[in-house]
């Protein structure tokens, strides 16, 4: 039986509801990370910023490591699909990674504790759901990069390099940039980052590395 209604944060009583109380956990989870530059938070807070219960935490997802798990499954597996896609497109492997590095820097904008979480979910969940994070997300990254750079080299417009370092490269540089808010606001006077610095470090970014990776 779904929960029953009660007053302050409000639980949900509709199946028609499930789903969209599930999402605004979820995006209040992200929110909150965003916001705080952090990959923790309460559940008093969760339910603050989502207007519901919080006991509707453990009702969908278990507990609050599950909610984790379905916000990095969220954001993932978008990730996921849109590499399958890139790979797929038939444009010069050159532009592939350019549109690549683009959209990282992008992602991280949205979601700069992407990289934190999802290394936490696998180093602290257990070892199977740890393989399960493993074989949705980094084994598929992987790939794609082992194939993107592979089509590069055979084409004559890369030069030979590991796949894997060079994932750690472009992950690396969109990861450091948007955790290092702290620095930004003691070292540059500036609280946040906004649409103009991403739009330039994005340019930077694909600059630098593609000159790197270009023949």
């Amino acid at each position: 039986m779904a929960p029953m209604a009660t007053t302050g944060p409000k639980l949900v009583n509709e199946a028609g509801d499930n789903a969209k109380a599930r999402d605004q956990l979820i995006e209040a989870a992200s929110q909150i990370m965003r916001e705080g530059d952090t990959i923790d938070l309460s559940l008093s807070e969760l339910s603050l910023r989502a207007g519901l219960n919080s006991a509707l935490v453990k009702y969908y997802f278990g507990n609050k490591n599950g909610l984790m798990l379905a916000l990095l499954d969220r954001d993932m597996g978008n990730i996921v699909l849109s590499l399958g896609a890139l790979l797929a497109k038939d444009i010069p492997p050159e532009d592939k990674l350019r549109i690549h590095i683009g959209a990282v820097i992008d992602t991280y904008y949205a979601f700069p504790y992407l990289n934190r979480l999802l290394m936490r979910m696998v180093r602290d969940s257990a070892p199977v759901e740890a393989a399960r994070i493993a074989d949705l997300y980094l084994k598929p990254i992987s790939k794609v990069y082992d194939a993107l750079i592979a089509e590069g080299v055979k084409a004559g417009k890369f030069r030979k390099l590991d796949p894997q370092f060079f994932y750690f490269t472009v992950t690396g540089a969109a990861d450091r940039f948007y955790s290092s808010r702290l620095v930004l606001r003691h070292c540059y006077n500036q609280d946040d980052f906004n649409e103009n610095m991403r739009d330039a470090y994005r340019e930077h970014s694909i600059d630098l590395i593609m000159r790197g990776l270009l023949v």
